[in-house]
């Protein structure tokens, strides 16, 4: 396969490495390893009961952060073959970008990064790289899945360089600066975060924003926060929604539903891989190396397709994430996370004992970190179990 690769793909056989060296495990290539690490690590199983936008006992056929996931791979793969890039790495990251997400989706992120502000904050980014570093403990050699240095980069920077040239911090952490946890890891296995990262990150980050908007569209609409008349004025949904209904007038609501979402999803495939396709050609870049010290995103969507995109954000964020019944949802949840949080910082003996034991004496920094660390780790389904034991109420989403 290596010989249909591009001249600016990533190769496994010039991996740069793992942090801890180990042994090749043919007939697995580096990256194809790191993919089934990710796979069978326990923060991919908590996934499956991890909200997408809708808490779990909401209906089984909402996304959840697992699905989510995995839809993303495949789109994922399918462009980075027709680009001809490896389709392992692309794959590895793809299925590990959520990995640092906390229960209740971003309304959950959002309330932990406003209780972990005296120490230090919470990015889901910054937390994907512990738990794929350290938070991990399946292997007797090492801490975390001591994934190659292509995958950690991919995940750090896949929406694409962290800092300048002069180390100033880039994009939302220009206030903040950038995570304690991305600073460390990279002085110790430098991750060159003033350059974008590979195709195959580009990839992956561009598939998750097409399998995001294309996806709740149609969570949005099973939910019925939304109808399909709403969104025939919605540029590249509309469309496609009058296509299916030209072909087949008279066909079921759900079938109608499923084929818009096809057809939108088959359209910014084929939008990102010309796009991509021309800006290589532009730019003809000769290796992974040369990707990386770019002047912009190799990949990426044409002009009037990142308009639409961005309509289309804006079309869910008002009649979905913004939805009353969402909000409401939400609220209750980052009350959920509060709780909890307060709790185990006033009594640390309410965490389990293995998370007790790596508390005794490390300060209140690292105490609060313990504790985030544990509550960014919980599905929806045990913080609220957690809750209830804690505070003796019924379930908050009742």
């Amino acid at each position: 396969m290596r010989s249909h690769l591009a001249t600016y793909a990533c190769d496994s056989v010039k991996s740069r490495g793992r942090l801890v060296a180990e042994p090749e495990s043919p007939p697995r290539t580096p990256f194809a390893r790191d993919r089934d690490r990710i796979i069978h690590s326990t923060a991919f199983r908590r996934l499956k009961h991890k909200t997408q936008v809708f808490v779990y006992h909401e209906g089984d056929h909402y996304r959840t952060r697992l699905t989510h996931s995995l839809e993303v791979s495949q789109i994922a793969r399918s462009i980075a073959r027709v680009l001809r890039v490896d389709e392992d790495l692309t794959e590895a990251l793809a299925l590990a970008h959520d990995l640092g997400h906390t229960p209740f989706g971003h309304a959950g992120e959002r309330e932990l990064d406003r209780l972990m502000k005296p120490y230090g904050g919470f990015d889901h980014n910054a937390q994907a790289l512990r738990i794929v570093t350290r938070l991990e403990r399946r292997y007797a050699g090492f801490d975390g899945l001591n994934l190659t240095w292509e995958t950690l980069e991919g995940l750090v920077k896949h929406n694409g360089p962290l800092i300048d040239t002069q180390g100033h911090a880039l994009g939302h952490y220009r206030e903040t600066g950038l995570p304690r946890a991305i600073v460390e890891y990279s002085e110790a296995h430098d991750l060159e975060l003033s350059s974008h990262a590979s195709i195959e990150a580009q990839i992956a980050a561009i598939s998750d924003d097409i399998a995001y908007n294309s996806h709740d569209v149609d969570d949005g609409l099973r939910a019925k926060l939304f109808s399909v008349i709403d969104l025939g004025d919605i540029p590249l949904v509309g469309p496609a929604l009058a296509e299916v209904l030209r072909a087949y007038p008279d066909l079921d609501n759900a079938r109608l539903v499923n084929e818009t979402v096809r057809r939108v999803i088959s359209a910014m495939v084929r939008d990102v891989v010309a796009e991509s396709t021309a800006r290589l050609k532009a730019q003809a870049p000769a290796s992974a190396v040369a990707v990386r010290s770019a002047l912009g995103p190799l990949v990426g969507f044409g002009r009037q397709m990142e308009e639409n995109n961005r309509v289309l954000k804006s079309f869910l964020s008002n009649s979905m994430y913004k939805h009353p019944h969402v909000m409401g949802i939400m609220e209750r949840a980052q009350r959920v996370i509060r709780d909890l949080f307060e709790a185990y910082m006033n009594d640390p003996k309410l965490l389990p004992r293995d998370w007790r034991e790596d508390l005794a004496g490390d300060g209140e920094t690292a105490s609060a970190r313990q504790v985030c660390d544990f509550i960014a780790g919980m599905t929806d389904r045990y913080a609220l179990d957690q809750h209830k034991r804690l505070f003796d109420l019924d379930p908050l989403f009742r």
